[in-house]
């Protein structure tokens, strides 16, 4: 089957950081995540990848904060079996495929109508999962997404895009959507949005990066006042860094030590409403 994708603007190009750092972890001896999928997509398109700049550590990095992510909405599922789910701006990842969602659950994927045309030709149809083709600073696209069901809310990278102001207006939009849920997304301090702009793997994604990142995971509380943290997770101090090759295992065990630099590093935060 020949595949031919739509031509991706700048912002759409984005997607391919995420999904061949999930890819190349794969390709480990050990991989962290396990994502054949993407893998699978990375060797279809025969992609380059290498023009990226992923280094293994970063492929490493991608990888574990896909993990922490789906564990969250993967336990929020077991909790809600009715649960709504949302991967926002889910670009070709397949988290749907990787939990085990309830026959009574129903996840939506939101992206950009292009790479929802994508996502079509490339990612098996799932039996409780939706692709919503619409742009997230439009509000009207949570008009096709039940609004009487408990939610949970994911964004890998997302963040990044968005000046703080959007991020939370779209934010508030999807708490005021729902009776209840939890929210979980990787935070940018504002040294990693400066990093960010420095180091070869952020060159793909330095010119359309607009979030001047926050330091304090509370900072979102102030948006709404539904929305509490639960827990800042500072991925130099989960269990799977023992699972990191010897190098990076013992930079982030040091890191650990510091909240201040583990800040500057891989953290997810997660909320509930």
């Amino acid at each position: 089957m020949t595949i031919t994708l739509p031509e991706f603007d700048q912002l759409e190009n984005s997607l391919w950081l995420t999904l061949c750092g999930r890819a190349l972890d794969n390709r480990r001896d050990h991989p962290l995540l396990g994502d054949e999928r993407a893998d699978q997509i990375v060797r279809t398109l025969d992609y380059d990848y290498r023009a990226l700049k992923v280094s293994p550590s970063s492929a490493i990095y991608i990888a574990h904060r896909a993990l922490k992510l789906d564990q969250l909405a993967q336990d929020f599922v077991s909790r809600h079996p009715d649960a709504i789910g949302l991967d926002l701006g889910a670009g070709l990842d397949s988290r749907a495929h990787r939990i085990d969602l309830p026959a009574t659950a129903d996840w939506y994927d939101v992206d950009f109508p292009d790479v929802v045309a994508a996502r079509g030709q490339l990612i098996p149809a799932h039996p409780r999962a939706h692709d919503v083709a619409a742009d997230l600073a439009d509000p009207g696209w949570l008009d096709a997404i039940p609004s009487d069901r408990p939610a949970v809310v994911v964004a890998d990278g997302l963040l990044a895009f968005f000046p703080l102001a959007e991020w939370s207006a779209i934010l508030n939009r999807i708490i005021d959507h729902f009776p209840s849920g939890e929210i979980a997304f990787n935070g940018y301090s504002t040294f990693a949005v400066k990093a960010a702009k420095i180091f070869p793997v952020g060159k793909a994604v330095r010119a359309i990066m607009r979030s001047e990142g926050f330091d304090d995971p509370r900072t979102p509380e102030q948006w709404n006042p539904k929305l509490q943290l639960v827990r800042e997770i500072l991925m130099t101090r989960e269990p799977e860094v023992e699972q990191f090759p010897a190098g990076l295992r013992w930079a982030n065990k040091l890191s650990a030590h510091s909240e201040s630099l583990s800040r500057r590093g891989n953290v997810v935060l997660h909320y509930k409403f």
